[in-house]
């Protein structure tokens, strides 16, 4: 008998013993060139259980996958190790080619020695740490049961939190797709702050026009429902399975203009724009009203806000010749609409020749230079767009203000996008006066000397001519405001939504998952997520549309197994685990009838466990085990660690 006959003979008897395969990756030189590959492949191939060991210079290749499936497919193997970088990155690639080949892909086992090992270990150390980690996954690996994934079914429906750019494009695109969308836009309007600005940079689009575009888009399609001077209230379920309850309230006096249009309290045509607002799709709410709505996926588009300098910061709040960036693109509008005779700039009646620009304010603050906020926070970031819409800034005044010489004080330049790096090359044309100062060197603006006709004065140390000290009489100092991250901390702990350091909403993964939030059915799209344009935040949201859709498309949600089960036999309803249960509703306490008497057991919801364990360290009958993680594995993978110690 051949021996794949006799392979073959052996996996059909019941209780034959797995025969586990491990593959290990050099990752280019980034595993091999610290770890003896070759001598770890040596070492497991002596490991009881261990059938077959290979290695491979890149084992996410398909070369790589290759040899992994051609050796599940013709049955040396029926567990699999692959010995690697982190299983964030390619754990699912190795579980798709199991699928490919034909088996479960729940017979997979990760070790990860690149980050765990070699990158922080050398020579003979890391090569025995690999052996150890590579031994404890192939002793787990013996004893893994091929599982099924979760199906969830999944109601064909998305709310969308945010209606600015963001939500307005992922509305369109997921309505698009043939999937029903509810809005929910917590003020009047729609368009966000870019329904707010004249026109974008570096294209000179008008804002407006764009903002129309998209609601246009969203509001012509049936099956995209927008509820504005709403706000989202509570959330319930799962992935395919939420429950959110939506709050309409009349809207306060502040969010709206001093005059509405017709439409915006009675019958009217929907899209009406209100400038300096945004679209107004509905008649205003005159009572207020709760509406539950299932839904599949969530998507958040909750934008952001300009940063607001503090009291004094560059005489913020403190003259009125100082503004921000969006203060004067809002007066640059206002001019634009209603042209003096000459072409004089006039700001709180004055007229302006020469104007001052300050780029990083809000952002790149720097511990011990700048001052935290109360809550000990600082926004240490790029904002990413600040310098593109000074430079755009800057041009139109020159373009359209001759005589106003403008003076640009700048830390860096970033102009990073298609069509930015004209800007700056043109505003130079412009001759605006470019002037580089330190962060620990920040300008100074105080009031002009006597005699000067200007009211203000910047002094600035330019380090492009070697730290000179400029002092430049002005009449204006624009102040160019970073992004921060639009204030929804009622969202954040309703979802338990993650945050980053910068206090932005965090995907799972920049690269691999970028429009995910850890929690499933939860996507970002837009400037939630980070700093952007208005061509990055539509280029999101186009993203997490797509992904929405491929959740909802088939109908139901496939989830990895690895959640609680428990034995209904061995459970004596103590309760303990519901106590230990972190994530709520995903364990319960059914009646039950055990040796003819009335009693309870736990019951697991798997849409709803997280899979932590937590509820397993508490039973004192040992009735919860984790699929995928059991507490025999666990010991397995100990026991494995402690012989290869033993025996070196």
């Amino acid at each position: 008998m051949s021996d794949k006959n006799q392979r073959e003979q052996d996996r059909s008897q019941p209780g034959a013993a797995p025969r586990v395969g491990v593959y290990i990756c050099h990752c280019g030189g980034n595993i091999s060139d610290h770890v003896d590959v070759e001598k770890v492949c040596s070492d497991l191939a002596q490991t009881p259980g261990v059938e077959i060991t290979r290695h491979n210079m890149f084992m996410c290749s398909d070369p790589g996958q290759e040899l992994i499936m051609e050796d599940v497919k013709s049955g040396k193997v029926d567990r699999v190790v692959v010995a690697s970088c982190a299983p964030s990155l390619h754990e699912t690639t190795f579980r798709n080619a199991l699928i490919r080949a034909g088996a479960n892909p729940y017979i997979y086992e990760h070790a990860n020695i690149r980050e765990q090992v070699s990158w922080v270990h050398h020579g003979a150390a890391a090569t025995a740490k690999a052996t150890r980690l590579v031994a404890a996954a192939a002793a787990k690996a013996a004893r893994l049961q091929p599982l099924e994934p979760i199906r969830v079914p999944a109601e064909p429906h998305a709310v969308i939190i945010g209606g600015g750019v963001a939500g307005l494009k992922a509305a369109a695109e997921l309505a698009g797709r043939g999937i029903a969308v509810t809005l929910v836009e917590k003020s009047p309007f729609l368009g966000g702050h870019t329904a707010q600005w004249d026109h974008l940079a570096p294209t000179g689009e008008a804002a407006r026009e764009v903002v129309a575009e998209l609601a246009a888009a969203a509001l012509s399609n049936p099956l995209v429902s927008i509820i504005t001077s709403a706000e989202v209230t509570a959330l319930e379920g799962y992935v395919g399975q939420f429950t959110l309850t939506v709050t309409r309230r009349p809207p306060a006096a502040s969010d709206l203009p001093e005059q509405l249009p017709t439409a915006a309290v009675g019958a009217g045509a929907p899209g009406t724009f209100v400038p300096g607002h945004g679209i107004l799709p509905a008649p205003l709410p005159e009572e207020s009203e709760t509406r539950r709505i299932k839904t599949g996926v969530v998507i958040l588009a909750t934008g952001f806000r300009p940063y607001t300098p503090k009291r004094g910061e560059y005489g913020y709040g403190e003259w009125e010749q100082v503004v921000t960036l969006p203060e004067l693109i809002r007066i640059l509008a206002e001019q634009q609409q209603q042209p003096p005779p000459e072409p004089v700039l006039t700001v709180n009646g004055r007229a302006v020749r020469r104007i001052a620009l300050i780029h990083c304010v809000g952002s790149r603050q720097i511990p011990g230079i700048h001052e935290e906020r109360p809550d000990g926070t600082l926004n240490q970031y790029c904002s990413r767009t600040c310098c593109t819409a000074l430079l755009h800034a800057a041009n139109e005044i020159r373009q359209r203000f001759p005589a106003v010489h403008v003076i640009d004080c700048y830390r860096d330049i970033r102009t990073y996008g298609r069509g930015q790096e004209e800007l700056y090359t043109q505003a130079g044309r412009n001759r605006v006066l470019f002037l580089r100062f330190e962060a620990e060197d920040a300008p100074v603006v105080e009031t002009a000397p006597p005699g000067s006709e200007s009211p203000l004065q910047v002094r600035v140390k330019d380090t492009l001519t070697f730290g000179e000290e400029v002092q430049a009489p002005v009449d204006l100092v624009v102040l160019g405001v970073g992004m921060e991250p639009g204030p929804i901390p009622e969202l954040i702990e309703m979802m338990k939504l993650p945050i980053g350091e910068d206090r932005f909403l965090q995907e799972v993964h920049p690269k691999l998952r970028p429009v995910e939030l850890a929690k499933a059915g939860l996507l970002l799209a837009g400037t939630c997520q980070s700093p952007m344009d208005v061509g990055e935040a539509c280029s999101a949201a186009a993203s997490a549309a797509v992904k929405a859709a491929a959740i909802l498309g088939r109908g139901l949600v496939e989830l990895d197994p690895f959640v609680a089960q428990v034995d209904p036999n061995r459970c004596r309803g103590t309760g303990l685990c519901l106590e230990a249960c972190l994530n709520d509703g995903a364990l319960e306490l059914v009646s039950c009838e055990r040796a003819g008497e009335a009693g309870r057991r736990a019951q697991v919801n798997p849409a709803l466990c997280l899979g932590c364990g937590a509820c397993v360290a508490v039973c004192p009958e040992g009735a919860i085990q984790v699929n995928g993680w059991t507490l025999d594995q666990f010991e397995a993978m100990v026991d494995a660690i402690v012989a290869d110690q033993q025996a070196a």
